[in-house]
């Protein structure tokens, strides 16, 4: 066990710094703008929830490329993985253009239908715009690091993060306000500073696959074999599975945020607050979870797929530390961190009201992402889809529309429904994971019927 816990740990805590440079990066942006006002906090909070939904729908090619290039690892067959990689990177150019024009005929309007009043809308469409530019370069981004998580190069892919995050910091700091001899050009500043970050990272990955990597796996030789139809279906389909997973989890979060919108500019921003701080939680959960997919795609690919539900177990065992850890610290020192996004006394006591609810609730966010990194490890893609679908439709949205219209519980009734959500959807996908038959686990073949 204490071998597993090792090789996990290796993996995870670079992982753990990449994730954890996005979401500091976010939390620290949100904090800068932040000092412009809370219907700034609200602009930017409802720009993470559509930006997120925009990641979501193709987000499945990311975790396709990390949970297949896994397998192709494990049996030695990276000729496969190369190949595979270069049908997805196909697909998220063809996906990043479509993203782009969204953003350009459409930023205004998506922020209109979240809900929020005018001045929330003509004030945010420009830096909405600029967001829906930067995602374009962002999924091709995710892809290029689920191929380096996939054959277990997760400290590249954290130097990566690093490289292009730093600056995005650093950038809206400065063009937010005028420092370093750039310009003052506030809210907008801030979608410009993400924008560079964002194209910059894609020019690294791109190094790196097509030069770093080329002399092992010989990246830019199968440039010619990647037109097989087989392969295509394949990745197309399990792209779609996972995509619309966690497009049905986003456009859940997407209608929440909406409602909560209708409580007020105070109540939303005192919502994206504690979501910000939240998200650290997010962070040990997704890195564990990419964990699990990375060494049980391994292990099957290896054809040892009962090594890999131990080592799916020891992950989750981990993260649960993690999350526990995490969630007394901001339990203990809620009203303090809240107060350093705002001076508003509305959101930020509001905002730690609601985070000291749910610091320990966090831990079936935890369940969720460390087995569904399992499941995607094995391939388990339709067992996703469907228990999203179930959970997010036919029991959040409908809790969260009566605890905040029916019930008047008001923010509190909003982040009881969350966490109902997530308590449930995190025992389901556990469950699975040890009800699965591990003994009848292969590895993922196109199918030529």
């Amino acid at each position: 066990m204490l071998r597993n816990w090792k090789e996990i740990l290796l993996l995870a805590i670079p992982s753990l710094v990449s994730f954890a440079s996005a979401t500091v990066v976010g939390t620290i942006n949100l904090i800068i703008v932040g000092q412009l006002g809370s219907l700034i906090i609200a602009i930017v909070g409802v720009s993470n929830i559509i930006m997120y939904n925009a990641f979501a729908l193709f987000s499945g090619i990311g975790h396709t490329v990390n949970y297949l290039v896994a397998q192709n690892h494990g049996a030695g067959d990276m000729k496969r993985g190369i190949q595979r990689t270069y049908i997805a990177m196909y697909m998220c150019l063809a996906f990043a253009l479509l993203i782009a024009f969204v953003g350009f005929v459409g930023a205004d309007d998506v922020l209109r239908w979240t809900g929020g009043s005018a001045e929330l809308v003509r004030t945010g469409s420009f830096y909405l715009e600029l967001r829906f530019y930067a995602m374009s370069f962002g999924i091709i981004n995710f892809a290029f690091h689920g191929f380096l998580r996939g054959i277990g190069a997760t400290k590249m892919s954290m130097v990566v993060s690093l490289m292009a995050n730093v600056p995005i910091l650093i950038l809206t700091y400065a063009m937010t306000y005028g420092k370093l001899g750039l310009p003052e050009l506030g809210l907008k500043g801030a979608g410009i500073a993400i924008l560079i970050g964002e194209s910059a990272q894609t020019l690294i990955c791109a190094f790196i696959f097509f030069v770093m990597l080329n002399k092992k796996f010989q990246t830019r030789k199968y440039l010619t074999l990647t037109f097989k139809w087989v392969e295509m279906k394949l990745i197309m389909l399990e792209s779609g599975k996972l995509g619309m997973q966690e497009f049905s989890l986003s456009l859940s979060m997407y209608i929440f945020t909406a409602f909560v919108a209708r409580l007020g500019d105070q109540a939303l921003a005192a919502n994206e607050v504690a979501l910000s701080i939240m998200s650290f939680g997010f962070m040990p959960a997704f890195a564990f979870g990419s964990t699990a997919t990375i060494l049980v795609g391994q292990f099957v690919g290896k054809g040892t797929p009962l090594l890999g539900r131990r080592v799916g177990t020891d992950t989750a065992i981990l993260g649960s530390i993690f999350l526990i850890v995490l969630g007394t610290v901001e339990f203990i020192f809620a009203d303090q961190i809240t107060h350093m996004y705002t001076d508003d006394s509305e959101v930020y006591v509001l905002a730690a009201y609601l985070i000291k609810v749910s610091a320990y609730l966090q831990i079936f966010d935890g369940l969720l992402n460390f087995y569904a990194g399992g499941l995607r490890g094995i391939g388990d893609t339709t067992f996703l889809l469907r228990i999203s679908f179930v959970v997010s439709w036919f029991l959040f949205v409908p809790l969260a529309y009566v605890f905040i219209f029916v019930f008047h519980w008001g923010s509190m009734g909003a982040w009881l429904a969350l966490y109902s959500f997530l308590m449930v959807f995190g025992l389901a996908i556990m469950i699975r994971f040890y009800r699965t038959d591990w003994t009848a686990v292969r590895l993922k073949e196109a199918s030529h019927g």
